[in-house]
């Protein structure tokens, strides 16, 4: 708008001079010529009002600049009813004016000249060379204005001098507020060279969502001019944001949508107009990141697959290896057992015979209790687990899971669970879950034990704790994998599989088995189920 009227002005003054008499007569050409005089006195005061309109100014050098220019307009029309033609002699009171003209137009000129090119000092090429070639452009009209104010020959030096500046001034005007766009393809070519090798960059060496937004943004936000620049996928999550910080207090924002989601961009009021060359600039860049995107996903994807591939054949083959020693050991034994006991059976005494039974019967066990957990593993492992969900009294199961488990030793064993403490629970999970769970506290921890159980959060939260030296920080990330045995030192007896199972059983229960360290020494295991199954 401040443009708009800035330059409406002076053409008006262009035109509507023409019409007016170089002499005029009457009061109606008189008034004319003071308001063409009025006209011209407030260009510089429209053109600072332009800058304003970019940045607020202080209050004191409005005040000053709406005070001079007020007061010109005042003694512009103030001023005699007839003022001297070119060739005519000037009186003091024309000199008087023409010299407060001239301050009021110098002093305005450097104000906004000054503004602009500051302006622009930080901004991207083009914005920077619009704004300073706008500053140009103002000091050239101010340096022609003064030219004529000490001229009064139309063939002088000084009128000439006046009209070859004008006519810079003209196309540094048109060159900073509409450049063409082989001016701006000029303009944009450090940029331009950038971005090129950014996309080669993209394509070569960028492989993870982060990595290309880095690589981009900051380019982006050059080459188009905004203030920052943002990345959102398809769901609108923030993929990631570049910010060059001194945010204006109206910005504008711009989406251009490119592959499987939006380029954001906040413009600066520096920056260049979003015109057809931006804007299909910003399409082919986010058209450009969209495919750079989804090839980091892709890579992402390939990587995570491969990484679960090799982790796969690892755990198959540390499967298949612990499985062929666990068994073996008590294949082994037990045909040992077995070969003794048929061909020297009857030349052994009783004791040595009853001793040859219970480890056959020890062995035969283990190898069962291996073999139920190794098919446990291939029905989790296939979903094919059947949760039955049923109301039971925590208490009272969890009693009898402990007895059961450890018959004589229940003593040692503390439960601390509410007697009407219910709970919606599949007894087989229950089962698998806390005989494990006991099982390892008495193996591997010391007492006091305590089996807890409470409600809260909407969870069921049933807990084992012991008081032995808990597990070694750099093994708790592992503690849940297959196949852990537990740091080298440590006595290990199982196979690597109960918590493993157990975990698998509470998260097929919509639940889940987390370990904490106990208070003030040992380990708590805690397994928590929802209050309602559906």
């Amino acid at each position: 708008m401040w443009a708009a009227c800035t330059f409406g002005a002076l053409g008006a003054i262009a035109l509507v001079g023409r019409l007016i008499p170089e002499r005029p007569e009457g009061l109606l050409e008189n008034a004319a010529q003071r308001v063409l005089l009025a006209a011209l006195v407030l260009f510089p005061y429209l053109l600072y009002r332009f800058t304003r309109a970019f940045r607020t100014a202080s209050l004191r050098l409005d005040r000053i600049v709406t005070g001079m220019s007020s007061l010109m307009v005042l003694w512009t029309f103030a001023l005699p009813h007839r003022l001297p033609a070119a060739g005519e002699a000037r009186p003091g009171w024309v000199w008087l004016y023409l010299i407060a003209f001239a301050v009021h137009w110098g002093i305005l000129s450097a104000v906004v000249a000054a503004r602009l090119w500051f302006a622009g000092r930080s901004e991207p090429t083009v914005a920077r060379r619009r704004m300073q070639t706008l500053a140009v452009a103002t000091t050239s009209l101010a340096l022609a204005i003064l030219a004529l104010v000490g001229s009064n020959e139309p063939d002088s030096a000084p009128a000439l001098m006046a009209q070859l500046l004008a006519l810079l001034s003209a196309v540094c005007f048109w060159l900073g507020l509409a450049p063409p766009a082989i001016v701006r393809i000029l303009w944009r070519r450090p940029e331009q060279r950038r971005m090129q090798a950014t996309i080669e960059s993209l394509m070569r060496i960028a492989t993870s969502e982060e990595e290309i937004v880095r690589r981009v943004l900051e380019p982006i936000a050059s080459i188009v001019g905004a203030r920052a620049v943002a990345i959102r996928d398809a769901g609108g999550r923030l993929i990631g944001r570049y910010d060059r910080g001194g945010g204006e207090e109206n910005p504008t924002l711009i989406e251009v949508p490119m592959a499987n989601g939006t380029i954001v961009v906040t413009t600066s009021p520096y920056a260049p107009f979003f015109g057809v060359d931006e804007l299909n600039l910003l399409r082919t860049l986010g058209a450009l990141t969209g495919l750079a995107l989804d090839r980091g996903r892709l890579f992402a994807q390939e990587r995570e697959m491969r990484i679960a591939l090799q982790r796969a054949d690892q755990m198959k083959s540390d499967f298949v290896a612990l499985a062929a020693h666990e068994l073996r050991t008590p294949v082994t034994t037990i045909h040992g057992f077995v070969h003794t006991l048929h061909h020297l059976g009857d030349r052994i005494r009783e004791a040595q015979r009853e001793e040859l039974k219970r480890g056959l019967e020890e062995q035969t066990a283990r190898l069962a209790s291996l073999v139920e957990q190794l098919l446990d593993l291939s029905r989790l492992d296939a979903e094919a687990i059947a949760i039955t969900p049923r109301r039971v009294n925590l208490r009272r199961h969890l009693e009898e899971l402990v007895d059961s488990t450890l018959g004589p030793q229940e003593a040692a064993v503390e439960i601390r669970v509410a007697d009407d403490l219910e709970a919606n629970a599949d007894p087989v999970v229950l089962e698998r879950v806390v005989t494990n769970l006991v099982t390892n506290a008495l193996r591997y921890g010391e007492p006091p034990f305590v089996v807890a159980a409470e409600q809260r959060d909407r969870h069921v939260r049933i807990s084992v704790e012991d008081r032995g030296h808990g597990v070694p920080p750099e093994f708790v990330p592992a503690l849940f994998e297959r196949f852990a045995r537990g740091p080298h030192g440590r006595p290990v007896r199982g196979t690597g599989l109960g918590l493993a199972i157990a975990r698998s059983y509470a998260r097929a229960h919509r639940g889940d088995l987390l370990y904490h360290d106990a208070d003030p020494h040992g380990a708590r295991f805690e397994l928590v189920l929802p209050v309602a199954n559906g």
